[in-house]
């Protein structure tokens, strides 16, 4: 691979130390193991969200219709299917959108929570393997659910599989080359416009939702293929390149450079070691949690109070266009490293809570004249959104040392969750506290 070509032997005979510079890989294959994890990462990241972003989709489409057959084949796809209530300013449903966000992100909020006290220790086959086995375990329950606690064992099911990959995927990284975190985020961005877009098509073209939903049943296939047949084996890594020499421009977060690493070798970590490590991290945890707190508060909590009586769009089209376009912009940012770098991700979440300022005033004063100019914003919210996920963990790959990587990477996927879990149990209250007032 790539990254072993710099690597060097030390050798001591009776004439002291010599350094011989290890074989090369051919230049062919080489290429060849570095497209082979490019794909890799970007099909994980693809199919690991994937169910996620289907089950804030399908799950509530089935709460929300009392299923009378196993073959219902037009049922709206909106992920929020809103009654027509033309007395209401807001044209409120009777339950927030975030209740069914918190049904799909608590479980993924446990999963991290343990990940830096021991989770990401375990061996990564069987986690790939449980993560795989859940997302086609959602699928299958909620396709056959004939009821709420059904369908919610299938939402809760979906969220294991994305929590326990991305923990899994993302400490992963540590042994391959920096750039496969850029795949990886890319793939996550291309699962919320490739999911929404799938589910959406499948039912307008006539396919129940059951069979919809089975007819996903491939796409856990497809990352089990990637991990087992596709990633070539970890090894040591060198930077290489121009990311050599950045990385080498900053000055390390936690610890020095350790002259290789293999899956598992954060376990020899006290938990000093971790503690101090997590502290290090923290300027890059809290943006990222401030971020996705006011991106989830606006698509949660405020999405379907944006409503446009001066449009030819219904209030469930407008919901959806919404969801549509946050996530154009969050896949178009997290593919966008190679083009753009940003250090500073503070930045960003001062951005996001300035969308989140503007947006809820218009909610509660309405002084934006058209849905058109929310949809620019809410394009510009999904690109600020992705960016600070993939610069976040780009930063921590180029400035945390090799011992410490997997550790780090593994206990900074908890921020986007954090902060989405957060933003759901606020915005519950501001729901039902706006649709009163309304």
């Amino acid at each position: 691979m790539g990254g072993c070509a710099g690597s060097r032997r030390r050798l001591s005979d009776s004439e002291g130390e010599e350094t011989v510079p290890e074989p090369r890989l051919p230049l062919l294959d080489r290429q060849s193991a570095h497209w082979k994890n490019a794909v890799g990462f970007w099909l994980l990241g693809l199919c690991n969200n994937f169910s996620y972003v289907v089950m804030l989709s399908a799950a509530h489409d089935i709460l929300s219709h009392e299923r009378t057959s196993g073959n219902q084949s037009h049922v709206d796809p909106s992920p929020t299917p809103i009654p027509d209530n033309s007395s209401s300013r807001f044209d409120c449903n009777s339950v927030s959108t975030a209740a069914v966000l918190l049904a799909d992100i608590l479980p993924t909020l446990v999963i991290k929570l343990l990940a830096p006290l021991g989770l990401h220790l375990l061996p990564y086959s069987p986690r790939v393997l449980v993560s795989g086995i859940c997302a086609a375990g959602s699928f299958v329950l909620v396709a056959f659910s004939h009821s709420v606690g059904t369908s919610l064992c299938g939402v809760v099911l979906a969220s294991i599989s994305s929590g326990l990959g991305e923990v899994t995927f993302l400490s992963l990284t540590a042994f391959y080359p920096r750039a496969v975190i850029s795949w990886w985020s890319s793939g996550t961005g291309g699962a919320g416009l490739l999911g929404a877009l799938s589910y959406l098509g499948l039912t307008q073209a006539g396919l129940s939702p059951q069979h919809t939903l089975l007819s996903m049943l491939g796409v856990p296939a497809v990352l089990l293929a990637s991990y087992f047949l596709l990633l070539t084996s970890p090894e040591p890594q060198d930077p290489g390149g121009e990311e050599e020499a950045e990385s080498a421009a900053r000055q390390p977060l936690i610890g020095t450079e350790a002259p290789e690493s293999k899956p598992g070798s954060s376990s020899s970590l006290s938990f000093q070691e971790r503690w101090t490590v997590f502290k290090g991290l923290l300027w890059y945890i809290v943006p990222l949690v401030v971020v996705y707190f006011a991106e989830y508060f606006i698509n949660q909590g405020l999405f379907e109070l944006l409503f446009f009586r001066n449009t030819s769009l219904s209030h469930a089209q407008q919901y959806r266009w919404y969801q549509m376009l946050y996530q154009a912009g969050v896949f178009a940012s997290r593919s966008s490293l190679r083009c753009c770098q940003i250090r500073f991700t503070w930045a960003l979440a001062l951005l996001q809570c300035l969308n989140l300022v503007f947006l809820l005033a218009d909610v509660w004063f309405g002084f934006l004249p058209s849905i058109y100019l929310v949809f620019l914003i809410v394009l510009y919210e999904g690109l600020l959104g992705g960016a600070a996920y993939v610069n976040t963990f780009h930063n921590i790959a180029l400035e945390t040392s090799d011992e410490h990587r997997e550790f780090a990477m593994a206990a900074t996927c908890i921020s986007d969750t954090l902060g989405i879990s957060l933003s759901g149990l606020l915005a519950l209250p501001l729901h039902d506290f706006l649709c009163q007032l309304s």
